[in-house]
């Protein structure tokens, strides 16, 4: 008498299996996202470098900065949206072509103030809306990034949420 044992997975083991793989995609998921906007932070930070770069530049051969085609607001509040036809005189000259959007797929803020002395480029963060400006770091993926006259005066740092 040959007794044949089935072949297969119990239903015991298959639950076992589900809850492991339902448990690793809990930690890890939430750690994926953090990290996809933390990507778009960091790659905003570096198209604000980039841009002010050619901005410098352009100061350095014309001793004013340039106009993004919109007029010049007031430097201590957000400056208008850039639009695609902005900063058509940085290229190709100071920057093949400029970011004009930051991580997120928003318009960059750019604003000059009313002596052309001084500039700024601003991202709205995840939340796309303009937020206060405390200077220093932030923990807020919907916190503002500002880059002002060659150095970042807020910008995102350690643990996001």
């Amino acid at each position: 008498m040959n007794k044949r044992r089935p072949s297969g997975f119990t239903l015991v083991e298959l639950l076992i299996v589900i809850a492991i793989i339902g448990i690793l995609a809990a930690i890890a998921i939430p750690n994926l996202l953090n990290a996809v906007q933390r990507g778009k932070q960091k790659r905003t930070m570096a198209d604000m470098k980039a841009l002010a770069t050619a901005i410098e530049a352009y100061h350095v051969d014309n001793s004013v900065y340039p106009q993004a085609a919109c007029n010049p607001g007031n430097f201590t509040t957000p400056g208008p949206f850039l639009g695609t036809d902005s900063f058509t005189n940085l290229t190709p000259t100071y920057i093949a072509q400029a970011p004009l959007q930051d991580g997120w797929g928003t318009f960059f803020r750019y604003n000059v103030d009313a002596a052309q002395a001084n500039y700024n480029v601003r991202s709205l963060g995840r939340n796309r809306t303009a937020n206060a400006i405390r200077c220093g770091t932030t923990t807020d993926f919907n916190d503002d990034i500002l880059f002002s006259d060659g150095v970042f005066l807020q910008w995102p740092e350690g643990t996001q949420f």
